[in-house]
């Protein structure tokens, strides 16, 4: 342990307190070290919780076999994918989750739904501390120690990165020492995050913002735009109140929705971000996110908002939105103020019902047509054509009214 380390938090667990601890378990380098290392420093059995809320390349089976051969007294498998996609991602859609320019939240939201779960395992198995694989620099562990005892009081947390004297070389030693099958190495040093919602990339080339990140190195959803197809693909996508319920025509629910979007957004080379990221604790760092079908979602969702709301509805649910994104990004899910905000974001999205079609092509999404019963944009107004719909007589007198304050002004300024 750290000798630097000092635990001074009263939600931070000490050694000697408990003798079972629940972790929230990847099976990748970080957790799979540490479910061996908090054996050995706390001298204590682990319980291994590993959820399913989307991520496509983890094998569950094979993450708990493992779990299993380094110790775990009990290795866990949850499937929270629907959970996930209607309790959490319906929000996000309906909110157009953004943080800081394209990055959809894809691993905040999913600390939510970790956070619930890993609560009500631990109630159901009478443990009553948790530990996380969230390093001391990053925001996670500001998620997990926020939502946690937000939701239970009586449980404790341990978080053995901010612990241990060992860096990614150290742990690679250690893993080596101990016989843990990692996938990291030193000439492939990149950190993922998966989830439904997106795969987030960090590490190696793409901490310096210097350097120019070889995408096709570290992308493991989307193709580049050089090996994107040359063809542009359309998608309907049709929304009620605020949420997708089908695409092409074809009712599904959420979690279909959204792999379908995935899979076709992928291979248009759709929704990778390279991110410049304030993380919470003050730093900046650089991130590569893919998240195509959000990218593809949030685009339609937006468009077919602003279809159906007037100006003003929509220059308020712009700043809701921001706001709402900087809430969950920043571990306030819980905050009374986003059940408020989520309140006037339902209330909003009642009339956001309708078709939309987007074209795909080189990662662009482009909505290239709009259908809505609750449409306020009324052809025979807006129309170049003819119509008496629309009295032009009237516009004179408006524009004298509506420019009196600004010739009056310039007038005074100028002295005319």
């Amino acid at each position: 342990m750290s000798k630097s380390y000092v635990k001074t938090a009263t939600h931070e667990a000490k050694k000697g307190e408990f003798d079972i601890c629940l972790l929230l378990y990847s099976g990748g380098l970080d957790t799979s070290v540490m479910l061996k290392w908090i054996q050995e420093k706390y001298d204590c059995e682990v319980v291994t919780l590993t959820l399913d809320i989307g991520q496509r390349s983890d094998n569950l089976q094979e993450i708990k076999q493992k779990a299993l051969k380094l110790g775990a007294k009990e290795a866990i498998v949850y499937d929270a994918t629907h959970e996930f996609a209607s309790k959490v991602l319906t929000k996000a859609i309906k909110a157009n989750a953004d943080y800081q320019g394209g990055y959809a939240l894809s691993t905040p939201l999913g600390r939510v739904v970790i956070s619930e779960i890993a609560v009500k395992v631990a109630q159901e198995y009478s443990i009553n501390v948790i530990a996380h694989g969230a390093t001391g620099k990053g925001n996670d562990q500001v998620r997990f120690e926020t939502y946690i005892p937000v939701l239970d009081s009586k449980i404790k947390i341990i978080a053995p990165v901010r612990e241990w004297s060992m860096g990614r070389n150290e742990e690679l030693e250690y893993a080596e020492l101990h016989g843990i099958p990692v996938k990291q190495t030193v000439v492939s040093p990149y950190s993922y995050d998966e989830n439904l919602w997106g795969n987030t990339a960090e590490g190696g080339a793409i901490e310096n913002p210097a350097e120019v990140p070889a995408l096709k190195d570290i992308l493991q959803w989307c193709n580049t735009i050089e090996s994107s197809p040359e063809d542009s693909e359309k998608v309907t996508i049709s929304f009620e109140k605020g949420i997708p319920i089908k695409l092409d025509g074809e009712k599904l629910d959420t979690v279909d929705i959204i792999k379908k979007l995935n899979k076709v957004g992928a291979k248009h080379g759709v929704g990778v971000i390279q991110l410049i990221e304030d993380r919470l604790i003050g730093m900046k760092v650089r991130g590569v996110y893919e998240n195509p079908a959000a990218a593809i979602l949030i685009a339609a969702h937006k468009k077919l908002e602003m279809l159906v709301s007037t100006k003003e509805e929509n220059y308020m649910k712009t700043i809701i939105d921001q706001k709402w994104s900087e809430l969950v990004y920043g571990a306030q899910w819980y905050e009374p103020l986003m059940q408020n905000l989520n309140a006037y974001i339902d209330a909003q999205s009642n009339k956001v019902s309708g078709d939309v079609t987007v074209r795909l092509h080189k990662g662009n999404v482009d909505v290239v047509s709009l259908k809505s019963e609750n449409s306020l944009l009324d052809i025979r107004q807006a129309s170049f054509n003819k119509d008496i719909t629309f009295n032009q007589n009237a516009a004179p007198g408006y524009i004298e009214f509506y420019s009196l304050a600004q010739r009056t002004a310039y007038a005074k300024k100028n002295g005319v």
